[in-house]
């Protein structure tokens, strides 16, 4: 247990690490490194070589050294140009969508990888010109060298075009939205197949303990986005103790916060808190891939974004309600587990889970609140809630139902003339549901 509490701080910088930008483009710059490396401090003599090669010799070292200088000026002019111009495309992106979507854009793995090739050039064509060149003309293995940098030059300029490409099209709203949409569906399927052990449970109600608890403090603050469970139940069952974790995943803690809630006969050591705590992760910002949740929350705010006066876009709203309402069926098709037990049925580790009625709330509210005076989105709103009813049990059909009548009170508040009644009127009941709905607006005695 000491051992593991001094290696703590170590895995967590390398868990923050893999997360930043920095982590694939770190490795593509330390593959250039090592070829330029080899390059220079590994010469292979010219008869080891096919003799085809030969013509690729340069003949005079000035004219490689030009050749070099001109391409790492040209790079660096290609880097400073692409990103500048993404820098743009995301400040327009965040504007007229999310903020908490422009970080997500940035980090893509395939800008990352982009950004290693162009950083690893520049960084192979900088050691060529570093070190100098043997005699009075350049080797044949040096002259490939610097063949090899003009080729990598020339990928890049393939690269930048696939990377004002990929740019331009990932923040387009078709793109974002069936980007979100695809994260939280991929996030919600690992959360199903890991509920597939027999240790994962849901349970309504927790049963009371007689043991004493005893309270883990938090050493950090930031956004708890995710845990390691299975470590905290293996920690758990090494001191017969039951974890309950004092936050919802997601939550933004302070430092000095109490997390964890240990019910154990003794009061666990100072190395064992340490362990509990290194298992919970803290992400910057909103991870889609560490919580569905997320995801359908950052669908929300574009939805509400588009409907603020600045952009006034009920189109990419509707859309964005449609994505909404897929992954909310997705969520009624299964019970998300609360509770992870050991071998024997004892529990280990609980923790909250995002109620459907608190999360069909938060979703649909802001965008009924921002968008209520639009009949297309009221109409889109009730429409969703009617292929949620198709979905749901009995609990959840009455909160459905509850949100459903909210609805057609705006519709009705909001819309009193005849030919948007008769608009609405021909909607309401229209398409399967199983939702008691009007067969024709209320009348609005407020007016």
């Amino acid at each position: 247990m000491p051992m593991f509490s001094l290696l703590a701080w170590p895995i967590r910088v390398l868990r923050d690490f893999r997360q930043s930008i920095a982590y694939l483009t770190s490795l593509i710059i330390l593959f250039y490194l090592s070829l330029g490396l080899f390059a220079v401090l590994s010469p292979i003599d010219e008869s080891q070589l096919p003799g085809f090669l030969k013509p690729l010799t340069f003949d005079d070292p000035d004219t490689a050294r030009t050749l070099l200088a001109t391409l790492v000026g040209g790079m660096i002019s290609l880097v400073v140009f692409s990103f500048s111009m993404v820098m743009s495309v995301l400040s327009q992106a965040g504007s007229n969508f999310s903020l908490k979507l422009v970080f997500s854009l940035v980090t893509e793995r395939r800008h990352q990888q982009v950004l290693g090739h162009y950083l690893g050039t520049i960084l192979f064509i900088l050691i060529l010109l570093m070190v100098p060149m043997e005699g009075d003309t350049p080797d044949l293995w040096r002259s490939l060298a610097v063949n090899l940098g003009a080729g990598m030059v020339i990928g890049c300029l393939a690269l930048f075009v696939y990377f004002i490409h990929n740019a331009s099209q990932s923040v387009q709203i078709n793109a974002v939205t069936q980007g979100l949409h695809r994260s939280t569906r991929a996030s919600m399927e690992r959360l199903k197949t890991r509920q597939q052990n027999k240790s994962w449970r849901h349970l309504s109600a927790f049963p009371v303990s007689e043991k004493p608890y005893h309270w883990i403090y938090s050493d950090q603050s930031g956004y708890i986005q995710n845990a390691n469970l299975e470590e905290l139940a293996k920690l758990a069952e090494e001191i017969n103790a039951a974890i309950h974790l004092n936050f919802s995943f997601g939550d933004y803690t302070i430092k000095a916060f109490p997390l964890l809630k240990v019910e154990a006969d003794q009061t666990p050591s100072e190395a064992w808190c340490t362990s509990a705590l290194s298992q919970l992760e803290y992400v910057e910002g909103e991870s889609v891939k560490s919580l569905y949740v997320n995801g359908l929350t950052q669908l929300m705010e574009v939805a509400i974004k588009a409907l603020s006066p600045g952009i006034n876009d009920p189109g990419t709203a509707r859309l964005c309600i449609h994505q909404i309402t897929e992954l909310l069926c997705q969520r009624l098709s299964f019970q998300p587990s609360n509770t992870l037990t050991d071998d024997q049925g004892r529990i280990r580790v609980t923790w909250p889970e995002e109620r459907f009625n608190s999360l069909l709330y938060k979703l649909f509210t802001p965008i009924l609140y921002y968008g209520r005076s639009d009949v297309s989105i009221c109409l889109s709103l009730l429409k969703a809630l009617k292929t949620l009813s198709l979905f749901a049990e009995n609990e959840q059909l009455d909160v459905i139902q509850a949100h459903a009548e909210r609805v057609v009170k705006a519709l009705s508040e909001l819309h009193n003339d005849s030919l948007d009644q008769q608009f609405i009127a021909a909607r309401l009941n229209n398409g399967e549901h199983r939702l008691t709905l009007p067969k024709s607006l209320p009348l609005n005695t407020a007016n």
